[in-house]
């Protein structure tokens, strides 16, 4: 319910302000300053009030220089007042004296609002699909004058200020203009440009001022530990990615090879002196080292504005700003259109799922549960200490769905990855019973969030084709993947965190016991088909005691790494999109720590030189070879060959795809050679093998077939005897004669 505020008092006869107004004013608790400040009716002329702290004298001016007339000090606090020689209202300059100098400023309250009502329509609608072109801090000529507009959502507030070092931080001197019927503040300063540091001031229903809040909709941010708000002009960056972007847009992504290098920007790589990378430096590094290693795509963890390192950015405060650890908004849209121009594609992790209370933040922002519901059953997100976003509130739903739309359209990303997605889908998440409320239908289901994510996914893939949502869902909620008008959540792809879970299971046994845990490996395909699967190996495997990959691989080290490439080759053949976490490629060593960089110089021993050689050789593979990907999706790309062998912990499948030979994906999880084995094949002829992860240059064992196979037709079936190398996993591409 909105508070009732103070309003003008009517001027008296002679024009002045009332007593009262003045009061308020000087005191910054009145309700409508834009009914009393700037140039005002007073019978048939006009007078000019202002309230400029610190002057004793000040004179106004038209913007063209034209003096307009002297104002009197009514308060000593700086509030002036004076009639105007001008006929018509427009704004005004002031010249304000005292006794240790002079100083020039324009008047915002001689401004009219820049905010019109359709504007006012659609926001209060939830259907403004722009907002961040209104919301925020946007430098603007306005009325004759350059400056910058102000704009945020504050609906309950008493009173919104801008503050600055352009107001020597006084929530008094920049008051903003209510719109009441959106909950709008407003306000254009006149003078000020970008480059500027602000936060609002607000005073909540109570009266109480609120600690100082940075804007939601800034597009940039204080390096922390400050948290101000910046103001910031739209990226200027030429795009050239045009040719990258028109493929994406026209192509159906389950269809093509996607293989994500996970990263964290602030521990890939550091300057020697330990400091971030700025977005350059990370382009002429990371961009190359992943055209090189063969990944499709850069999957950024959370690259938005965040007060604390160890969050890795998933505790955001600033969902429109690219983080001031790694420069300006510019240097991140140049990295975006670089690694488009060599043909790489940028995923953002993208954080609805929660947000921080840090006081700066959004939590209670206009003093009350304004983004974030208020009974802590719905609003408190017990996992992480965080809020939870009302997704029942059309406002904020507009805010998310923007802030998706922005990353599209302003900085070119190529999807949105969307983090704990299942804390979102369900009212119960990490809570007892008693601790969450039922839906209006008295089950547990997030309704509201779920329309929340339908409504997301249709306006990305409806204005930005080419741009992909990746859901982080770890239970069995149905058709997350599948379009909206099919009853699904419209994502366009899930992260299969069975196949993380069960394979990395089934690795850390010794390989005397796997064929006791033969099924580990075949369930998965049971559902493999059920959604558009990525296969994840992201950082949550590799943090909190977990170890890494190659530490999670049963037996002694030759066992690990032989393993890890094992697993990696039969990754690369197993149907859905890859996603490897940073390092990984070349078998780190250490747990991954946000607080250092990646343990580069293990590439000057040769195993891990081999595990990254299987990894780039795999990503070459997977896509330049149709049946390798084209068909991930869909299960006629996929056919077991053998399924059934524990005994001797082998597994082979068949995949294949319109265009392309069909290729048999052949692993053996035990240290023993197997000699003369058979494995059947679709067709008689040759089979060449394109992969062998125990080979020599990997520093396997270099067992093999000598490059090829022969399948012969016998008793009715075919199939060709071979060579399994221990701990592998081998690749046979059909040559056809």
């Amino acid at each position: 319910m909105r508070k009732p505020r103070a309003t003008a008092a009517t001027s008296g006869p002679d024009g002045l302000a009332s007593a009262g107004d003045v009061a308020a004013i000087v005191a910054g608790t009145h309700g409508d300053p834009f009914a009393v400040l700037g140039v005002q009716d007073a019978g048939k002329g006009l007078v000019a009030r202002c309230f400029v702290p610190h002057a004793e004298f000040v004179t106004a001016y038209t913007l063209t220089g034209k003096k307009a007339g002297e104002l009197s000090r009514r308060d000593d606090g700086g509030f002036f007042e004076g009639k105007l020689s001008i006929k018509k209202r427009q704004p005004l300059r002031y010249h304000a004296r005292n006794a240790t100098g002079d100083w020039w400023l324009t008047d915002p309250y001689s401004f009219g609002p820049v905010l019109g009502p359709m504007d006012d329509y659609y926001i209060a609608e939830g259907s403004h699909l722009r907002l961040f072109d209104k919301l925020g801090a946007h430098v603007i000529e306005h009325e004759g004058a350059s400056g910058v507009h102000f704009a945020v959502w504050a609906p309950n507030a008493r009173r919104v200020s801008v503050v600055g070092d352009f107001n020597d931080w006084d929530g008094r001197r920049h008051s903003m203009r209510d719109r009441r019927d959106t909950g709008i503040w407003e306000v254009f300063i006149p003078d000020i440009g970008a480059g500027r540091p602000y936060k609002y001031e607000i005073i909540g229903p109570d009266g109480v001022r609120l600690p100082l809040k940075a804007d939601p909709f800034a597009f940039k941010s204080e390096l922390r530990p400050a948290t101000a708000s910046v103001v910031a002009v739209p990226p200027a960056h030429p795009w050239g990615d045009d040719a990258h972007r028109n493929f994406w847009r026209n192509a159906d992504p389950r269809r093509e090879a996607i293989s994500i290098y996970e990263v964290h920007a602030g521990s890939w790589q550091l300057r020697d002196d330990g400091t971030f990378l700025s977005w350059d430096e990370l382009a002429d590094r990371l961009i190359p080292y992943v055209v090189e290693t063969g990944f499709t795509h850069i999957e950024f963890m959370p690259i938005s504005e965040h007060p604390y390192d160890p969050s890795w950015g998933y505790q955001t405060t600033g969902l429109y700003a690219p983080s001031a650890r790694f420069g300006d908004p510019d240097g991140f849209a140049r990295f975006v259109d670089g690694a488009h121009r060599a043909g790489v594609g940028v995923i953002l992790d993208w954080v609805p799922a929660h947000f921080p209370v840090d006081e700066h933040g959004l939590a209670h922002f206009d003093g009350t549960a304004l983004y974030e519901h208020a009974d802590p059953r719905k609003g408190f997100h017990p996992d992480w200490n965080t809020a939870i976003y009302n997704f029942g509130r059309r406002e904020v739903v507009s805010f998310l769905v923007n802030n998706a739309l922005f990353w599209a359209e302003k900085y070119h990303v190529d999807g949105l990855r969307v983090d704990a997605v299942a804390s979102m889908l369900y009212l119960d998440y990490s809570r007892k019973a008693g601790e969450w409320i039922p839906n209006e239908k008295g089950g547990r289901e997030n309704l509201e969030a779920v329309s929340f994510l339908q409504k997301m996914n249709k306006e990305v893939y409806g204005h930005h084709p080419g741009v992909m949502t990746i859901a982080e869902e770890s239970t069995s909620w149905p058709k997350v993947s599948a379009p909206v008008h099919e009853g699904g959540l419209g994502f366009g792809f899930k992260w299969n965190m069975g196949f993380m879970h069960d394979t990395l299971e089934y690795f850390s046994k010794e390989p005397i016991f796997r064929k006791h845990h033969h099924n580990d490996l075949t369930f998965g395909l049971v559902y493999a088909f059920s959604e558009n699967f990525v296969l994840p190996l992201s950082h949550d495997e590799v943090v909190h005691g977990k170890g890494t990959l190659l530490s999670k691989m049963a037996g002694d080290d030759w066992q690990k790494f032989a393993t890890l490439r094992a697993y990696y080759g039969f990754m690369w053949g197993y149907p859905g999109k890859k996603l490897l976490f940073m390092g990984q490629e070349f078998a780190q060593r250490r747990e991954w720590s946000e607080a250092r960089a990646l343990d580069w110089d293990l590439l000057d021993f040769r195993p891990h030189r081999g595990v990254r050689q299987v990894v780039r050789d795999l990503n070459y593979l997977y896509r330049s070879r149709p049946a390798l990907h084209a068909r991930d999706c869909e299960p006629e790309g996929f056919s077991w060959l053998i399924v059934d062998d524990s005994a001797n912990s082998v597994f082979a499948w068949l995949r294949s795809a319109p265009g392309g030979n069909p290729v048999a994906v052949i692993s053996n999880f035990t240290p023993v050679p197997r000699e003369d084995y058979r494995v059947p094949l679709p067709r008689a002829g040759k089979w060449r093998e394109i992969i062998n992860t125990d080979a020599s240059e990997y520093g396997g064992s270099g067992k093999g077939n000598g490059g090829v196979v022969e399948a012969r037709a016998e008793g009715g079936g075919t199939s060709a005897t071979m060579l399994l190398p221990p701990l592998s996993t081998i690749m046979l591409e059909f040559v056809p004669e």
